[in-house]
């Protein structure tokens, strides 16, 4: 686990070829010599989809659009992304404070990166003032694995991951303002799970709770980038 950005601008996978994240400006860039087959909740393109790139692209704290994937797609066009395979991500946290863990298990690899913004810390399940515009604060997560998973095992990643979020949240002792209880996220969270699904790995994840060696690992290395991403938010 690490902070790679607040020394550079660049981090080389030290376990998965080709596997690079950059920070380039306002925006961290992951990039892959080989499309994964990912499923996320991000405002561009959304559910299941393959790509090559994640952009998590750093916005103004007031940002406000009308049509914010339209907005994406017309800056990948200048950043020399092709949208369709790229997934966006909007933050308004500190890119320079990304938290990245690399880990190796059974038959699989995987990457971590969290960013970590909590102005708009919330606990799900309670009633709230809700609006339907977009509002940044947000804390990404890009997850990246090295393996084969069926879909059904992605999604329970996504709950996996979920979880070991709400978990550092909690141990961080991070509440929602208006009511002082613990969150469990912030209003705008987003999440990425992309699988090279390469077949040389000749085993097929399943599962992905907590209970599997990779729902462990995914959990682990998502509740050590919240904890590292969080807790340094407001350092130089």
């Amino acid at each position: 686990m690490s902070q790679p950005f607040r020394s550079s601008t660049r981090y080389e996978s030290t376990i998965w070829s080709g596997l690079r994240l950059q920070m380039l400006g306002d925006r961290i860039v992951a990039s892959l010599q080989e499309p994964v087959h990912a499923l996320s909740s991000a405002i561009h393109p959304g559910g299941f989809s393959l790509v090559d790139h994640i952009v998590n692209w750093k916005v103004p704290l007031d940002y406000r659009c009308d049509d914010p994937v339209m907005d994406f797609v017309r800056r990948c066009d200048g950043w020399g992304s092709k949208p369709e395979l790229t997934i966006g991500m909007l933050t308004a946290a500190k890119l320079t404070h990304a938290s990245v863990m690399e880990m190796e298990g059974d038959r699989f690899k995987l990457l971590c990166c969290t960013t970590s913004g909590t102005r708009n810390a919330a606990r799900a399940g309670l009633p709230r003032l809700t609006f339907s515009a977009y509002e940044p604060g947000t804390i990404n997560t890009v997850l990246l694995i090295d393996g084969q998973m069926t879909e059904s095992a992605m999604v329970n990643a996504v709950i996996t991951a979920t979880e070991a979020k709400a978990a550092a949240l909690h141990e961080l002792g991070i509440v929602e303002s208006a009511n002082g209880r613990l969150a469990t996220g912030t209003t705008t969270d987003a999440i990425v799970v992309g699988v090279s699904q390469r077949e040389s790995w000749q085993a097929i994840h399943a599962y992905a709770g907590v209970a599997t060696t990779i729902g462990c690992a995914i959990g682990e290395a998502v509740y050590e980038t919240v904890l590292e991403a969080t807790r340094t938010q407001h350092e130089e």
